[in-house]
């Protein structure tokens, strides 16, 4: 067994170690791919519910709460409106918010990189309730796994509007 427990429907293995080297293995390389293009690659996610209706993605700056660090995370988003980006905190459903996420919650200005595009300067804040309730929808129908990811954790996934400023 991993490091903690996932609901019963869950997929077998998601608490793995092995999965989450995997996972931040992953990100480097689609990190690297974006910067090195200028997003031409890596700004579609076609994995999972991706590969028949892909999904953009943006790379999110954030700065480590404890070390100050500055790290770079890809996410898929949704374009609220013009000013409004909208990212979920659901680490592939695993039972504990991803870390940038947290690093948010310290430091919320920040930037974000889009597909050609000079990075754009956000301010972060976590949707309230009312507002979650009606961006939920949209986010899984943007990405439909988002919803999978749900049911496998007994947390409420958090969603975040990135304003520009």
């Amino acid at each position: 067994m991993g490091r903690f427990s996932l609901p019963e429907d869950a997929p077998k293995g998601l608490d793995s170690p092995v999965v989450a080297k995997l996972m931040k293995l992953m990100a480097r390389v689609q990190v690297r791919v974006f910067t090195l293009t200028g997003g031409r690659v890596g700004s579609t996610w076609r994995i999972g519910a991706g590969f028949r209706k892909p999904v953009p993605t943006l790379l999110l700056e954030h700065r480590g709460r404890r070390s100050g660090r500055r790290f770079v995370t890809p996410l898929l988003y949704l374009r609220a409106n013009d000013d409004e980006f909208v990212i979920v905190a659901s680490q592939g459903g695993l039972p504990k918010h991803p870390q940038w996420y947290f690093n948010l919650r310290a430091d919320a200005e920040t930037r974000v990189h889009l597909k050609k595009q000079a990075p754009v300067p956000v301010r972060a804040r976590v949707a309230d309730a009312g507002e979650r309730a009606e961006l939920w929808p949209r986010l899984v129908e943007l990405y439909a796994d988002f919803a999978k990811y749900q049911a496998w954790t007994d947390r409420e996934i958090p969603v975040v509007v990135l304003r520009r400023h």
